[in-house]
């Protein structure tokens, strides 16, 4: 688990200034991963207190497009965001409770990444959502 050093380094890599909202977004995300915008608003006001809606916005968009953070929208869910970033894994979602597990990408050098037919595009990543049934609620439907 990254510490407040580990944070603030991360923080000062991508040339972004270390500010209290920003720690703490980043250590909920990291605690929590797949966790939705407003379980991360209270989250972040149990470790701060008063903190806007907007400003926790603002600092997932900030950290999501310096590449310190990933925004992931399972079909229908709302944004979720994961600190896991850069290795182009993919997600398991339960189509009964909704929990999200990350998933590897295939087997060799990211062989999700070789499209069938690309239409001239350069793909740089490719996102597959796996759906079923999470063990908890696969053993629950099965009594």
């Amino acid at each position: 688990m990254p510490t407040t050093t580990d944070f603030e380094h991360m923080l000062r890599d991508v040339a972004l200034r270390v500010t209290r909202p920003r720690m703490a977004v980043l250590s909920a995300v990291h605690d929590h991963p797949h966790a939705d915008t407003d379980s991360i608003i209270g989250i972040v006001r149990s470790d701060l207190g008063g903190v806007s809606h907007q400003a926790v916005y603002d600092v997932l968009r900030a950290l999501t497009a310096a590449g310190l953070l990933r925004r992931i929208e399972p079909p229908g869910s709302v944004a979720r965001y994961e600190a896991r970033v850069g290795d182009n894994h993919h997600h398991v979602v339960c189509r009964s409770c909704g929990a999200i597990a990350d998933v590897d990408c295939a087997v060799g050098a990211a062989p999700c990444l070789t499209a069938s037919d690309d239409h001239g595009f350069v793909i740089d990543e490719a996102e597959v959502i796996y759906r079923g049934l999470c063990p908890g609620c696969s053993t629950a439907t099965s009594f």
